[in-house]
């Protein structure tokens, strides 16, 4: 059965349709909305609603309705039986916010989807200077009496006051956090209970927005005012549950489960269970933190998202109070020094390489949230499929429900803090207020690993007071201080932004080297995107070009985790969004422009060329040392028996940090290098010898004092040259002298060299 109808227009969408350019069909179905409100009022509402006409959908669009809109329990991690989901038809109108009281609503408005998407049924902006306001009817089941009853909101971006039967329940600002209210004193109890929310958002103010803006373009996304996450009610006893903190530490879970009492008589049992099977408990007091010994745990990773159930009981006097269930996963993240002493990140103990995509949260059809939980899990689904285990939440918090998918599919999070102008001492409190909001309502996740203060030093201030704040509130995981740019040198990452990259920083003592962007490969598929202008970092012609240019990028990134002691990369992006056709998926979700098939081979390394065999390591290779002067040294420098020995030392390659391909390791920033190191050389290691080099910018080489190759200009990754006849000669068995001389007149800088030749075909492929 369809479910669209005829009657297709709210009085207010007519009222405010014949203003624009409507054609006769439009009205007359505008009229038939005004006459079906007249003649049947309250009853067509969710008849009167369907999705407005966005400039692109999901596939998933066609299976929201009034009875389907996020009909999915919205707590994941405290789960308790009873509650009411609000979610489906609310009455809706927009005034100047000079309006206190609202009468007559002009239509129906879907909740959770925000007044600008296509999915809300309005679609329409929310002016800085306007109140959107929401209304609804209900009635509070007879098995509720003798509770108390709690309002919920996933999320109201931004400013809520909530309104219960006329009287006032109470406010809040910040459009990413939960908040609830007890409306019990409210309630009447029986028949119609009404709610009616009024919100205002300035978008472009001083709060924490992530990339909503009133003028969208390029980077920045269209606005998603008003309620955009579940809102549902939850009768609870008056004493009860009100939350859990939950930190895996080693062989223990350390947790607190708050109460709404502080009397010692009040106690919580909580008991944990692996497939069924009891695996641990312990008894104490609420709101103080307990000990749950897991012996022998299975560890939370992206190859085994092993999560364990909990349920917790509040109990007084042997009586049961109140009881919720729960699940949580045991994983350590921290940093640890490899071999050669680079500090990198580790998961439970273990160096795992993290490569994962941007991914911005943006839908086509519902903006900030997405048409089902379906597909909410889908572009999970896909990441794993393509060879991911990390996604980057971009200046965005997502729904608990796509954390638990994260936390059940096996993907690692990094969570940004929604960016902000910051630039008033009222918008810094509400910063640093929603920070901590973020970090109490996600923390529970085991997905989630490191939190970004700041993005590219977008409202960035007092970076160095924040991060031990924040490191305070979880000292479990990482702290990104800035990704990109701006960095303050505090924190556990020193993150590199580089389009189309890949380029990192070294690792330092006390922070491991990521680069939190990088790629960002352009190509807009017709019939799939929100218009017909679109950009990308680096345009690319068609899928074929897209894919092997992604390929070149992971085999660099690949030699900056194997050589440099890279932790992490993070691909610009998952999707496209709105005119940025950035994405590895077109904005609808509807073509993967690369197959999951290639993009998780080139992420394994697979598409990666024939190894070499090294006869003289170059950075990629080894922690390689030199001699070196950056003053002219004379003649014969370049001969076996110059004595060097008043030279320095140091490890290639040498120049200047976010010179393009560079892995450098000594820095060089003066217009002339001189480089001198032997070698031993074995007899078969000449046949097919090549240079390995990387040059910024005239370069030449010489063997045993005689000039192998000369290359002028510059280079943006390391590549081969062959060695002219007369330098091949000098090579014989034994030591050897390769030197080096570099030029650069501005810009970056960067001198490295190597000697690789192709691997010896095996005997048993010789004999075929």
């Amino acid at each position: 059965m369809k479910r669209a109808v005829e009657i297709r227009v709210s009085q207010g969408q007519l009222k405010n349709g014949l203003r624009g350019n409507w054609s006769f069909s439009d009205i007359l179905s505008g009229v038939a909305a005004f006459l079906a409100a007249s003649i049947w009022p309250g009853c067509g509402a969710s008849l009167l609603w369907h999705p407005a006409a966005g400039p692109l959908m999901t596939r998933w669009a066609a299976e929201v309705s009034p009875t389907n809109a996020h009909p999915e329990y919205p707590r994941p991690q405290l789960v308790r039986a009873d509650w009411m989901n609000l979610n489906g038809i609310w009455d809706y109108a927009i005034t100047p916010a000079t309006v206190e009281r609202v009468t007559n609503y002009e239509g129906p408005i879907l909740v959770p989807f925000p007044v600008e998407s296509a999915l809300s049924g309005v679609m329409r902006r929310l002016d800085e200077n306007s109140t959107l306001w929401y209304r609804k009817s209900f009635e509070i089941p007879t098995g509720w009496s003798g509770r108390r009853v709690r309002l919920h909101f996933g999320a109201v971006d931004w400013r809520a006051k909530v309104f219960i039967n006329g009287e006032e329940a109470g406010q809040h600002r910040g459009g990413y956090d939960g908040f609830s209210f007890d409306v019990t004193a409210h309630l009447k109890w029986s028949g119609q209970e009404e709610i009616v929310v009024a919100v205002s958002d300035p978008t472009e103010g001083d709060q924490p927005r992530g990339k909503q803006s009133r003028k969208p373009e390029g980077i920045f996304y269209t606005p998603s005012s008003g309620i955009w996450q579940t809102v549902w009610l939850e009768p609870v006893p008056k004493i009860c549950i009100d939350g859990l903190a939950l930190m895996p530490d080693e062989h223990t879970l350390r947790l607190k489960v708050a109460a709404n009492s502080l009397a010692e008589s009040v106690q919580v049992e909580v008991v944990a269970s692996a497939t069924g099977k009891e695996i641990g408990r312990v008894r104490g007091p609420a709101s103080k933190e307990l000990n749950l010994p897991i012996g022998s745990p299975r560890l939370w990773s992206p190859e085994d998202p092993f999560l364990y159930d909990l349920s917790v009981t509040l109990e007084e006097s042997n009586h049961v109070l109140d009881k919720v269930t729960s699940y949580f996963g045991m994983r350590k993240m921290a940093l640890k020094k490899d071999n050669d002493g680079l500090t990198r990140m580790a998961l439970n103990g273990q160096f795992t390489f993290q490569l994962g995509t941007l991914d911005q949260g943006f839908w086509p059809d519902g903006l900030y949230a997405s048409p089902t939980d379906e597909a909410l899990r889908s572009d999970l689904e896909f990441l794993k499929a393509a060879g991911f285990n990390l996604v980057r939440k971009h200046v965005k918090v997502e729904p608990d429900r796509w954390y638990y998918w994260c936390d059940k599919l096996g993907l690692l999070v990094w969570q940004d803090m929604p960016s902000g102008n910051n630039t008033t001492p009222e918008g810094r409190t509400q910063f640093e207020a929603e920070l901590q909001s973020m970090v109490e309502g996600r923390g529970n996740h085991p997905s989630i690993i490191v939190w970004v203060l700041f993005n590219e030093g977008w409202g960035q201030y007092d970076t160095e007071r924040l991060v031990p704040w924040l490191k305070s509130l979880d000292p479990s995981r990482l702290i990104d201080n800035a990704s990109g740019w701006t960095d303050n040198r505090v924190g556990d990452l020193v993150d590199n932004h580089s389009y189309p990259g890949p380029e990192s920083s070294q690792p330092e003592s006390e922070r491991a080297a990521v680069i939190g962007e990088f790629g960002g490969l352009g190509f807009g598929m017709n019939g799939h995107m929100w218009s017909e202008k679109f950009w990308g970092y680096q345009r690319m012609a068609d899928a074929v070009m897209l894919a092997a240019g992604y390929n070149q990028l992971l085999e660099q990134v690949h030699i900056l985790h194997e050589a440099f002691g890279l932790s992490a990369a993070v691909y610009t992006q998952t999707t496209d969004v709105e005119t940025e056709c950035n994405g590895l998926l077109t904005y609808d979700r509807a073509v993967s422009k690369i197959s999951p098939a290639s993009a998780r081979a080139a992420n394994r390394g697979e598409h990666r060329p024939p190894a070499r065999r090294v006869i003289v390591p170059d950075a990629l290779h080894s922690r390689v040392s030199w001699r070196y002067v950056t003053e002219m040294p004379g003649t014969n420098w370049s001969r076996s028996g110059f004595d060097d020995s008043g030279w320095k030392e140091g490890l290639s390659g040498f120049g200047t940090q976010g010179t393009p391909g560079a892995l450098v390791r000594t820095t060089w920033k003066s217009a002339d290098i001189w480089l001198r190191r032997e070698f031993v050389l074995n007899h078969e290691d000449r046949r097919g010898a090549k240079i390995q080099i990387h040059h910024d910018e005239d370069a030449e080489i010489y063997f045993n004092g005689v000039l192998a190759t000369q290359v002028p200009g510059f280079s943006t990754n390391y590549y081969e040259l062959e060695i002219n006849a007369e330098a091949a000669a000098t090579l014989k068995p034994g030591v050897n002298l390769l030197a080096a001389h570099c030029h650069q007149t501005g810009g970056g800088q960067y001198i490295d060299v190597g000697i690789v030749a192709p691997q010896p075909i095996a005997s048993s492929d010789a004999k075929k």
